[in-house]
């Protein structure tokens, strides 16, 4: 081996760690740490690489195959035919290369007809129609296997569950899901007022959305779907790529057909890509690109594909909008869960059309892998065209008198020790009362699946905790109506009013108790589990590691934060507050006494009765578990209408399965 073969395998063997762990963080995690040009210069440098040294190639290697992992929580599905990626290109003179590798297969003849279309920058869906019904919905995974997210699905308004018109007998499609740039922007919002987790691009918060285990926090999100493509097909037939997107169109499935536009050559395709990116602005959701396909169906068959991605059509990038600008300081901030993150003040630049004054770091391994600092020259994109992110560091720049940054030991808010969990890389302030975390914990205890307490919305918040009325949950309950109804925008109507939701709230469930205490890692089904196992909140605040794991769904990592919780003073005394307020949680009926204690359900397909929140509960208050794949510690299976592969999975496992009705019945329901 030369020296220079040997340089070759050794950058060859660092390249594809580093787009793995990306790909790790983008696909399985949805939370990438790189801008998409920063991944696209690593994998073009690493395919140059390999193209140079063919005997470096390997099947593993992420240009041989698509990138990603199914998720662990969601039903894996195997794809009969794989689900390919694009290539890219970013440059005119690509585009042409691209089309001369098109030419030395089919030959040379008339201009070659195109179908072209935004590329829509969102989260990749497959969805499997048999007889006109949704069967089947699937995120890419590794191309061949995807994570089964057909409940999640079919809360998105614009997934059609049954198809219009006369739809073939099988029809398989593939899309994107995504938001709007105005929906986005009002999630965001929402989230910040409650002091819960903000997304940093529409990619991301769609792709978190679909992959949620809880379908009901997926339908509160505002996903739309996109179709582009056709997969499988019986009992119809397309002759052009262009003519394929109509008739998807004419099914019910939406399309970006009136932004499409069919090309005779590359001329009129590079005209399409200007005028498109020049309306780019305009367009209600993001963009990144043109994707370009070779409309002929028998030419697209003839050209085939490759391991990883079509011969046939291309990813026609824009280039990122980036500029220059300085790093003033980094300045860290505590979220409602103590989350301490830091970020840049810059100088404000114009990125795109917007004036960015400051970009999240997310956290010290991030600073510490692009070496940020204060004083830097960095270059600012807006991932995803939206939230602000440093790309890099132009360390010529650099002013001689800079230092490493490290993230405090102590919460900048409160001074309490923030700790880091064990593989974890966010510091978190543990003070249930720090200064910083008590409005969104106030909001987060006051939530419709919390306390459900009424008119206390963000503005008042604001106003009880600056003027020291409120400085933790608990205190809530201590307000009084005359220093209430003196608050600005208040008086007596309004402030009484309040008061009485506050009361109200006073007698809830446990499982919503243990919900509103904002403990990291329980959300309202996992209090739910603690509730109906653990039995009260005294004994819940004393439970071992050991017995808290024993509750279905709590792990390791669940159980030490939960300990960590209970063993904090100052969240001890939150709670004691509480119960002294007179907040009186009442504990469901323990499993062994309902009429459905062992029994473990499972819901599939469409219910008519009743909805399958109300199912699930009724199944819950009697005792009986919901669980969300078919195993083998499934009992019954419920099949609704269009039921999808949990029942045949059913079938093959000899498990009960009851029709709605059946359910109806068992349950006394009806």
């Amino acid at each position: 081996m030369t020296i220079e073969e040997s340089d070759a395998r050794r950058r060859v063997e660092t390249l594809r760690a580093e787009l793995r762990e990306h790909d790790r963080r983008y696909y399985v995690l949805d939370a990438p740490t790189i801008a998409d040009a920063e991944y696209d210069r690593l994998f073009r440098e690493l395919a140059d690489l390999e193209a140079r040294h063919p005997s470096l190639v390997t099947p593993d290697s992420p240009t041989q195959r698509v990138a990603g992992a199914p998720a662990e929580g969601f039903e894996p599905y195997v794809r009969p035919e794989p689900m390919l990626s694009l290539e890219n290109v970013v440059s005119a003179d690509e585009l042409a290369a691209w089309e001369e590798r098109i030419r030395s297969q089919i030959g040379e003849g008339p201009p070659i007809g195109y179908w072209c279309e935004p590329k829509v920058d969102g989260a990749a869906l497959e969805l499997v129609y048999e007889r006109g019904r949704l069967a089947v919905a699937a995120t890419r995974g590794d191309g061949r296997i995807g994570e089964n997210v057909t409940p999640n699905a079919r809360t998105i308004r614009s997934v059609p569950l049954t198809l219009h018109g006369d739809p073939p007998a099988l029809l398989e499609v593939r899309g994107e899901i995504y938001m709007e740039k105005a929906d986005f922007a009002r999630l965001n919002e929402e989230n910040q007022e409650r002091g819960e987790r903000t997304f940093a691009n529409p990619r991301n918060s769609a792709a978190g959305s679909l992959r949620q285990l809880d379908s009901a926090l997926t339908a509160r999100r505002p996903l739309k779907l996109l179709v582009h493509g056709v997969g499988r097909l019986e009992g119809a037939s397309f002759a052009r790529q262009s003519e394929a997107m109509e008739r998807i169109a004419s099914w019910g499935l939406p399309t970006a057909t009136r932004r499409g536009r069919a090309c005779a050559g590359l001329t009129a395709v590079q005209a399409y890509f200007d005028e498109l990116g020049a309306a780019r602005e305009a367009i209600p959701f993001e963009i990144d690109g043109v994707v370009i396909k070779v409309d002929s169906i028998a030419l697209q068959r003839e050209l085939g594909a490759r391991a990883r991605n079509p011969r046939w059509a291309v990813a026609y990038k824009y280039p990122p909008r980036e500029e220059v600008t300085r790093l003033e300081r980094i300045e860290v901030q505590v979220g409602r869960t103590g989350a301490l993150t830091p970020v840049a003040i810059l100088t404000p630049v114009r990125v795109g059309g917007v004036v960015v004054g400051s970009a999240t770091l997310h956290n010290q391994d991030m600073i510490d892998e692009k070496d940020v600092r204060e004083g830097d020259t960095v270059v600012v994109t807006r991932a995803g065209d939206v939230i602000p992110e440093i790309v890099r560091v132009l360390p010529e720049l650099r002013p001689p008198s800079t230092a490493p940054f490290l993230m405090p030991e102590m919460c900048p808010a409160c001074g309490a020790r923030a700790s880091k969990a064990d593989g974890e890389v966010i510091s978190r302030c543990p003070n249930i009362a720090c200064p910083a975390q008590v409005k969104g914990r106030i909001l987060h205890f006051a939530g419709r699946e919390a306390m459900d307490i009424d008119h206390l919305g963000e503005k008042l918040v604001d106003q009880l905790v600056a003027t020291g009325m409120v400085r933790d949950p608990a205190d809530l309950y201590a307000l009084a109506l005359e220093p209430l109804a003196a608050l600005p925008r208040m008086g007596p109507k309004s402030a009484r009013n309040l008061l009485d939701s506050i009361e109200r709230s006073k007698r809830t469930t446990l499982a919503r108790l243990i919900h509103a205490l904002g403990i990291r890692h329980v959300g309202a089904t996992l209090a739910g589990a603690l509730a109906r196992r653990i039995g009260s909140i005294a004994e819940l605040r004393d439970a071992t590691r050991e017995r808290l794991e024993e509750v279905p769904d709590v792990g390791p990592e669940v159980s030490a934060s939960l300990r960590g919780f209970f063993d904090d003073p100052a969240n001890v005394s939150v709670v004691e507050k509480l119960i002294a307020a007179g907040v009186r949680a009442e504990p469901p009926p323990p499993e062994e006494a309902g009429p459905l204690a062992g029994m473990v359900f499972v819901f599939t397909g469409e219910m008519a009765a009743m909805p399958r929140s109300r199912a699930k509960a009724l199944v819950e208050a009697r005792g009986g578990r919901i669980a969300g794949s078919v195993s083998r510690q499934v009992t019954h299976v419920v099949a609704g209408e269009a039921a999808g592969s949990k029942l045949t999975k059913a079938r093959d496992l000899g498990l009960t399965i009851l029709e709605e009705s059946d359910f109806v019945r068992l349950v006394g329901a009806g």
